[in-house]
């Protein structure tokens, strides 16, 4: 079906994105280290709501934070040390969105990494010592080697155990449990039963099973840590397009620089050519062109004069003008795009995962088998070292390893296939997201076109006039210009030397050769679309422009609907020129639509029970990126886009876009064969431990191997997600 659908009659046109909360309720954000699952998102977000005076919690699992909306006379303080009764350790997040827990996610990330590359030192070590001790080391041999061990575990333990002690001990003291309270009692009871073994001589020591046990309990974590860090860096990307400061004229008429947090309303500032503006105004002063595709998402720079608006972040091509202020810092355009990324970022981060919810279960169920093993066999006549020997090869046995790398493995693998097809998967639980997907909407420019115009009939231009026009060419900014330079050095033309070159913003460029003026001018009479003349002496020529598809979409919108995928087109570019590309490639479309508006849009999609995939690349594109749920961004695409995106792919075919969707339901049979393994070991395994047949260090190298089976499972999607069979 073939159609256009126009913006909201009703869009403001000043001011497009709202800024102010109700009247009734004021927003806090608080940053909350402490959250890592799906339990924490409910506990936090009920325990929040049932506070008077507060209206809503909504929690961003990526950035860590809980935005709240509450009424004006409920103090933040309150809500912290609601938060902490909750278990949770929290402050007051900063107002300013560029200003936030940007390291955070970093800073987790090396402090996993540094944990899991002492325990693997370590645990590489101890073995060394056990196989002497395995190998039959006689009493002094396997004393030292004990000791030994004992000397490299005991600290490795206390540095790499502190992810999941430091977690387990916030919960206890706060009277509730979580995944890793079982795993620190786990490594605990291994290392202490094993110093205890060694100080009074005995024959067994645990030191190998338990630093094993956090070797791959670290591995599963920081693959997903690492992952999850990707997800949050595209708001800091977006106000960075922001200008840093502006030279704001003063009564005198004298000029003087301020920072873009000291700019105000009613200021005027003067802007340079090729200056990004730092705050939303008015032009007073100067007419000049400007790319404002932040805002439209369309390539072609749009002529300002006296009385125009423009807004923080776009870009000055053309002469210097004169703008007076009417928003500025977090007032801006620019900002509320941020917000509205925020916002959407917050509903997207409330998408329960797999292992999430693999893991409500996870520490009640272990917690209840090695208690009730411990008091049966304390019943049965057993001693309390013995009984607690079973109940510690219960936990290790049970702990998650292969439940915690069931996920991350498969996602890790998948990516690095879809890496070497063109696509890069920047947050793990989008290849869960994208096998849920049944609906594409597509950015225009730069997403089913290549964003960059270029000439259709390079040919009228002669030996003579081919150089002439890569001469003037070359030393512009505009769009048309730097495709058509493009196109002309492609073809192998040199530039003629042009002398005495000028621009005038939105009339083209002017120049002498050889004696003869020579220029590259907007057409006097429009041609129905974009064109430049070049004109030597007295002869004119037309260039015609468009901006080409990219030469493989009628592939790809056959494979997505192969795949039972409905696509349509989303775009903030002209009616006309989207109508061009919507008829020719038989897709529904909606035109000249605002940052808000394609949000919007995704929402309703969302709340009609759709999984919608957006893919776009200009800064408008983003709050609609952040909050579809999953999207990918080109290459191409500015860093807003590709910040706020689950993906990122390459080059210029669309195809990656198709290949990513199957390759990310084959990446979920995968998941789920790998559950299926950890459930069949644990079937398998824990009544063994229960009855007695299993001792730590059993247990240790038993879970270790069911590591290795949900590992070897999940190389199978090297060939999957990047063979031909899965394009």
């Amino acid at each position: 079906m073939n159609a256009i659908v126009p913006p909201p009659a009703a869009a403001p046109q000043a001011t497009p994105f709202p800024t102010t909360p109700p009247a009734a309720t004021v927003d806090s954000r608080f940053t909350v280290p402490g959250m890592r699952c799906a339990a924490c998102i409910g506990k936090i977000e009920r325990g929040l709501a049932a506070v008077p005076g507060v209206a809503s919690a909504r929690v961003n699992l990526s950035a860590r934070r809980v935005a709240v909306g509450h009424v004006p006379g409920l103090d933040a303080e309150a809500i912290i040390e609601e938060l902490r009764r909750l278990g949770f350790e929290a402050e007051r997040a900063a107002d300013n969105p560029l200003a936030r827990d940007s390291g955070e996610q970093g800073a987790e990330t090396k402090r996993l990494m540094r944990a899991l590359a002492v325990a693997g030192f370590g645990m590489m070590n101890i073995m060394l010592f056990s196989v002497s001790v395995w190998s039959g080391a006689d009493l002094v041999t396997r004393e030292m080697f004990h000791w030994l061990s004992a000397l490299i575990a005991i600290p490795v333990v206390a540095y790499s155990g502190r992810p999941f002690f430091a977690s387990a001990l916030m919960a206890l003291r706060h009277r509730r449990t979580n995944m890793d309270v079982p795993i620190s009692i786990g490594v605990l009871l291994a290392t202490g039963m094993s110093l205890y073994e060694t100080v009074t001589g005995g024959a067994h020591a645990y030191f190998d099973g338990a630093v094993m046990l956090l070797f791959f309990l670290l591995a599963g974590r920081a693959l997903d840590a690492a992952m999850r860090g990707r997800a949050r860096s595209g708001i800091a990307a977006l106000l960075g397009r922001m200008g840093r400061g502006a030279q704001v004229v003063g009564d005198d008429g004298a000029a003087r620089y301020l920072e873009a947090e000291r700019l105000v309303p009613g200021m005027v500032m003067l802007v340079a050519a090729g200056e990004a503006l730092a705050a939303d105004g008015e032009i007073v002063e100067g007419s000049t062109a400007i790319d404002a595709s932040m805002l439209t998402g369309e390539s072609d720079p749009r002529p300002v004069g006296p009385g125009d608006p423009v807004h923080a972040g776009m870009i000055n091509l053309g002469n210097p003008v004169r703008v007076a202020i009417t928003a500025a810092a977090r007032d801006t355009a620019i900002a509320d795009i941020a917000r509205l990324m925020d916002e959407a970022g917050q509903s997207r981060s409330r998408y329960v995962r797999i292992a999430d919810r693999a893991a409500r279960l996870y520490a009640p169920a272990v917690h209840t088998l090695a208690f009730l093993s411990f008091c049966g066999w304390l019943v049965a006549g057993a001693g309390v070292y013995k009984a607690l020997t079973i109940a510690t090869a219960v936990l290790i046995i049970t702990c998650p390893c292969a439940l915690g790398l069931a996920v991350p493995a498969a996602q890790v693998v998948a990516a690095g296939a879809l890496m070497r097809r063109g696509l890069l998967i920047k947050d793990g639980s989008a290849l869960e997201r994208l096998a849920e997907v049944d609906e594409v909407v597509l950015d225009k420019t730069g997403t089913l076109t290549l964003g960059e115009p270029r000439p259709v009939n390079l040919a009228v231009l002669t030996a003579h006039t081919g150089p002439i026009a890569l001469g003037l060419a070359q030393s512009s900014r505009h769009p048309l210009s730097r495709g058509l330079a493009r196109a002309l050095r492609e073809a192998g033309v040199r530039p003629a030397p042009i002398v005495a070159v000028s621009e005038t913003a939105g009339a083209g460029m002017r120049g002498r050769y050889e004696g003869v003026e020579v220029a590259l001018l907007r057409p006097e009479v429009e041609s129905g679309g974009l064109a430049v003349d070049l004109l030597v002496g007295g002869f004119r020529t037309r260039l015609a422009f468009a901006d080409p598809l990219r030469p493989d979409v009628r592939e790809t919108l056959a494979a997505l609907h192969a795949q039972g995928l409905r696509t349509s087109i989303a775009s903030g570019d002209r009616v006309e020129a989207v109508g061009v590309v919507a008829r020719e490639l038989g897709l529904f479309a909606a035109a000249a639509m605002d940052p808000a508006g394609k949000l919007a849009l995704l929402e309703r999609r969302a709340a009609a029970g759709h999984r919608v995939l957006m893919v776009g690349d200009g800064l408008n594109d983003g709050p609609a990126l952040a909050g579809a749920h999953v999207s990918i961004a080109p290459g191409g695409a500015s860093d807003v886009s590709q910040q706020a995106a689950d993906a990122v792919f390459v080059g210029e075919r669309l195809m990656p876009v198709a290949l990513a969707l199957k390759a990310a339901r084959a990446t979920m049979r995968v998941v789920r064969e790998n559950f299926a393994v950890a459930v069949l070991y644990n079937v398998l395994a824990v009544p063994l431990a229960i009855l007695g047949f299993v001792t730590p260090l059993v247990a240790a190298l038993a879970m270790s191997g069911s590591s290795l089976l949900v590992v070897g499972n999940s190389l199978r999607l090297a060939r999957a997600a990047g063979g031909k069979e899965a394009a």
